[in-house]
C-alpha cells in the first residue's frame, strides 16, 4: 500500500531537486555579450577604443558575464551573416560599433526579439535596438578653435571617410570654430571611402599638406595621417583614441572615445532586467569624449580651450546654436536655438565659410 505513494513522493524530491538544480545553473549561466568591429582591435583608433571599453566591461563584471568580438566586419551582407551568428549563438547583448551596421543589426533584432542590440551611431531603434554614440562635435569644435589659433597658411586639412551625418557633422564643427575664432580659414576635405585603409590615409594626408594645409584632421581609424603630418612638420589632431605617441611634434589634442562607462551601464540594466530601449548621446560632461591638449599648445591658448571645454560641459556653450546658415546662406538654424539631436543626427549640408563640395 505504502510503496507506491513512496514512490511518488522520491520522484518528486528528485524532480523538485533537478529543478533547483537547473534553476541553479540558469542563474548562475554568465551574460554572453558580443561585439563587432569594423576593424581590427590593433587600428590604434576606432576600433581599439570599443576593445578597450569591452575589456573595461569584462574586468567590471567577471564571472557574470563572457564578452566575445568579431573584428574586420565588412558593412553590409557580412554584417548581417555575423550579427545573425551571433544571436543563434544564444549572446544576450550585442553591440554593433559601426554606422553601416545599421541596417543589417535592425533586420537581425527584428528575427530575435529576446536579443538586446544596441547600435553605434546609427539613428534606427526597436523594441531590442538602442542606439549610442559620442557627441564628437564637441571635441571638434575645442579642435577647431586650437587650429585657428595654431594655423599659419588659414588651410586645414580633413582626412574623411564616408559623407554620412556624423563625419559632415565633425567638419562642420570645426569650421564653426574657424569662422568665429579665425574667419577666413578654409578646410580642404579628402574623401578615403573607407574606415581604415592606412594606405589611402596617409595619401589623403599628403595630399592635404601639399595644398599648403598645416592642422591635418582625420575621420579615419589608423594613426597613418598623423605620421604623415609628424614627418612633414605640421600639427594634426587624432581621432577616436589619444594618437600623441604617434606625432609628439604633431598632435594638438586627440578626440578620445571612452566607451566603457556606456558598456558597463548597458549590460547592467540588462543584467537586472531593467534594459530600455533609448538614443544615448554622451559627450564631454558624460566623459564619452575626452580632450588631453598637448604642450605644443601655448599656455594662454591651452586656458582658453579649457574655458571652452568648461562652457560645453556646464551647457553654457552648444558648438551648434543659430545663427547658422548652409553654403548657400540658408538658414537652418535660428538665431539662439541650439540644434536638437534629430538635426545633428540627420545634417546633410555644410555650413557656411565651407568651400568645399560635398560628394554627389
Amino acid at each position: 500500500m505504502h510503496k507506491r505513494p513512496l514512490k511518488q513522493l522520491l520522484c518528486a524530491v528528485a524532480a523538485a531537486i533537478g529543478l533547483s538544480a537547473s534553476l541553479t545553473a540558469s542563474a548562475a549561466a554568465p551574460l554572453k555579450v558580443g561585439f563587432v568591429y569594423i576593424g581590427p582591435i590593433g587600428d590604434h583608433g576606432w576600433t581599439y577604443q570599443h576593445e578597450q571599453g569591452r575589456k573595461a566591461l569584462a574586468e567590471k563584471f567577471g564571472d557574470q558575464i563572457t564578452t566575445n568580438y568579431v573584428e574586420n566586419v565588412a558593412e553590409g551582407a557580412d554584417a548581417e551573416r555575423v550579427i545573425r551568428n551571433m544571436a543563434k549563438d544564444q549572446y544576450d547583448l550585442i553591440f554593433t560599433t559601426s554606422f553601416g551596421y545599421m541596417n543589417p543589426t535592425l533586420k537581425v533584432a527584428k528575427q530575435f526579439p529576446k536579443v538586446t542590440f544596441e547600435h553605434a551611431t546609427g539613428y534606427k531603434q526597436d523594441k531590442n535596438l538602442g542606439t549610442y554614440l559620442a557627441r564628437t562635435y564637441e571635441g571638434r569644435y575645442v579642435g577647431g578653435f586650437l587650429a585657428a589659433k595654431m594655423t599659419k597658411t588659414k588651410k586645414i586639412g580633413y582626412v574623411a571617410s564616408f559623407p554620412i551625418p556624423e563625419v559632415i557633422r565633425d567638419i562642420n564643427a570645426i569650421q564653426l570654430a574657424l569662422n568665429k575664432y579665425n574667419p577666413g580659414t578654409e578646410i580642404k576635405v579628402v574623401w578615403v571611402n573607407s574606415w581604415f585603409d592606412p594606405g589611402k590615409e596617409a595619401d589623403a594626408a599628403n595630399a592635404l599638406i601639399d595644398q599648403g594645409v598645416d592642422v591635418v584632421f582625420q575621420h579615419t581609424d589608423s594613426p597613418a595621417p598623423i605620421q604623415a603630418a609628424e614627418r612633414r612638420g605640421v600639427y594634426a589632431v587624432g581621432y577616436a583614441s589619444d594618437m600623441a605617441h604617434f606625432g609628439p611634434k604633431a598632435v594638438l589634442t586627440s578626440i578620445v572615445n571612452d566607451w566603457g562607462p556606456h558598456y558597463i551601464q548597458a549590460t547592467q540594466s540588462v543584467l537586472d532586467h531593467a534594459w530600455k530601449s533609448q538614443d544615448y548621446w554622451g559627450g564631454l560632461q558624460e566623459g564619452t569624449v575626452e580632450l588631453p591638449i598637448s604642450d605644443l599648445v601655448p599656455a594662454a591658448v591651452k586656458t582658453e580651450a579649457e574655458q571652452i571645454i568648461a562652457d560645453i560641459k556646464s551647457g553654457a556653450l552648444h558648438p551648434f546654436t543659430g545663427p547658422i546658415k548652409d553654403q548657400a546662406g540658408v538658414e537652418k538654424i535660428p538665431a539662439g536655438v541650439s540644434a536638437t539631436n534629430a538635426q545633428l543626427a540627420s545634417m546633410n549640408y555644410y555650413v557656411e565659410g565651407m568651400k568645399a563640395e560635398m560628394p554627389k
